[in-house]
């Protein structure tokens, strides 16, 4: 099958989706192998990566994609996680309307994005380098101040690169590493003014 043919991330997760399959963490990394640990980024941090403030509801996301994420840094396939976060529930109800509106982004991303330098993608120390980013931006995320919005960014940069890895398009990888460092910029700064604020407060 041709690039031309082949289906989009988009349109894997859709069939994902609507299959009989389990909708778990675990079930994801079996169908996906080695591409699972990019679309598990872009699943885990899609919640955080809302404007939204989530008060630190989001945090075990946050811990699993870590955890994840230092594996694809010392060179795993396969990725390895305890019985209970396999479990994990990535769809159902509850997160429809978040699915759907990643799925609407995905294909808005797709319209521009194309393979390009896909050669770098087959590096180990590219591999290593998008594990190492993704873990720094994700601990940005779960450092930045509850209720704050400021995880919005990291988290952000974290789905774009990911995506960026999906599609082997190393400008939009690039373009979510330039997010991420905006957020990350972000959360120091005004991490550091809240801190303030509130020692002079108390």
């Amino acid at each position: 099958m041709s690039d031309a043919l082949a289906p989009t991330v988009s349109d894997e997760l859709e069939q994902w989706l609507g299959s009989d399959e389990p909708k778990t963490l675990g079930n994801i990394t079996v169908l996906f192998g080695p591409r699972s640990f990019a679309l598990v980024f872009v699943l885990l941090m899609a919640l955080p990566a809302l404007p939204l403030p989530t008060g630190g509801a989001t945090h075990v996301l946050e811990v699993v994609t870590m955890l994840v994420a230092l594996q694809l840094v010392v060179g795993r396939r396969c990725i390895w996680l305890p019985a209970r976060w396999q479990r994990l529930q990535l769809a159902g109800p509850s997160r429809q309307k978040l699915l759907n509106a990643l799925l609407r982004r995905i294909r808005w991303l797709e319209r521009f994005s194309r393979p390009r330098a896909t050669s770098l993608f087959d590096h180990r120390a590219t591999t290593s380098a998008f594990g190492l980013l993704v873990f720094g931006l994700t601990l940005s995320a779960f450092l930045a101040p509850p209720f704050s919005g400021l995880d919005t960014l990291p988290s952000l940069g974290v789905v774009v690169i990911g995506l960026g890895v999906l599609n082997r398009d190393i400008v939009l990888a690039l373009a979510g590493a330039v997010i991420g460092a905006v957020g990350v910029a972000t959360v120091l700064a005004l991490g550091n003014l809240v801190v303030r604020a509130a020692q002079h407060v108390l």
